[in-house]
């Protein structure tokens, strides 16, 4: 974008007569820089794309996953009878996980939307995991999402963070992508990195090491989703509806059984080299400072700073202490919110937060 033509047309449009008026246009040029320099600095990463039925397949509610008419995307549904959702055709070491979401609007209370990679089904006790989870609300209120990440099966060890967005996820499609390699997992929406969790000899077996697959699913999750389960599901606004379309799978594929006994590294040395060659795999200087706007703006409650959790931070944390003095010892912000403690579903472990005096921060 010509960011130079984009603000003499505007000073164009500003009529002479108030052209005098320096404060409102120096406001102007503040917002206006601030919003193209952090939340669209870069072009769009070139990606290649694949249609659905060339790397997934329904992963349970077969009849609730609704494929394109191109075939390049798929709606998942929730409605009162089943949820839904896929699963990639192959397990992956290491990679680049990425689609473009549109989620449910109206009353969304009690719904989680997932999108995320794991091995539990190969790995039951020592599985590995890295989510997005985006979780629905009241009409009118916005959907909050978190992060997360496990390794080798260290769920009471939960690394959770929970964030705001700056647009809202109904309207029109953003892209979700997960960056998975040996040396760090990085959480982007659209070219925006959210978070950064970089390998280290201290975080051992809880860096996800082992072959991962990419699911994405809708499930009522009505018990902790919405202000700790206070808000449930109302299937009056069934069926609720997420997008999923121009989706991305680059990674090496391998058998996980061969894997876990085979360190396997010869037959992926390729594939991670153009891994980590990618655009998006370079936290660049102006990338970092984006994501350390974001997360001054909208994130909400990081286990870094739940010193009630972890009296000494998990390792891989690292304590900014001008960020640290924005939150209370619960790991959420001063200035409202309150913690809870765990909360299991089906295969996954997450540890939600009461959302009930959040307000719009």
């Amino acid at each position: 974008m010509d960011h130079n033509n984009t603000l003499r047309r505007f000073g164009e449009i500003i009529p002479k007569t108030h052209r005098n008026h320096n404060f409102l246009l120096s406001l102007f040029l503040f917002f206006f820089f601030f919003f193209f320099f952090f939340f669209s600095s870069h072009a769009a990463f070139d990606l290649a794309t694949i249609p659905f039925n060339d790397g997934y397949s329904p992963l349970f509610g077969d009849s609730n996953v609704v494929r394109s008419d191109d075939g390049n995307g798929v709606n998942l549904l929730l409605d009162r009878f089943t949820g839904s959702g896929f699963i990639s055709s192959s397990m992956y070491k290491y990679g680049f996980f990425s689609a473009n979401i549109k989620l449910p609007s109206n009353y969304t209370a009690g719904i989680c939307v997932a999108f995320y990679t794991s091995n539990g089904d190969v790995f039951e006790k020592t599985h590995d995991e890295l989510d997005f989870e985006f979780l629905g609300n009241l009409a009118g209120k916005p959907w909050r999402f978190q992060t997360n990440l496990y390794g080798n099966g260290s769920t009471h060890r939960g690394r959770e963070e929970r964030y705001r967005l700056w647009f809202d996820p109904t309207k029109e499609y953003h892209r979700y992508s997960i960056l998975w390699t040996a040396k760090n997992v990085v959480f982007y929406i659209d070219e925006v990195p959210i978070r950064e969790v970089l390998r280290s000899a201290e975080m051992g077996a809880d860096y996800p090491s082992k072959p991962m697959s990419l699911y994405a699913t809708i499930w009522d999750a009505s018990n902790w989703a919405t202000s700790g389960g206070k808000y449930k599901v109302n299937y009056k606004y069934a069926p609720f509806v997420a997008e999923f379309k121009d989706l991305v799978l680059k990674g090496c594929s391998v058998d996980p059984i061969e894997e876990s006994t085979v360190a396997g590294r010869s037959i992926c040395s390729d594939q991670h080299a153009d891994l980590e060659a990618q655009d998006y795999a370079a936290v660049t200087p102006r990338r970092r400072l984006a994501m350390r706007r974001f997360r001054q703006r909208y994130m909400y409650y990081s286990y870094c700073y739940d010193t009630l959790r972890y009296p000494n931070p998990l390792p891989e944390c690292d304590i900014i202490p001008s960020e640290k003095q924005r939150f209370k010892e619960t790991g959420r912000l001063k200035f409202g919110g309150s913690h809870r403690r765990q909360s299991r579903r089906k295969g996954r472990t997450t540890t939600p937060v009461d959302d009930t005096d959040q307000g719009d921060m």
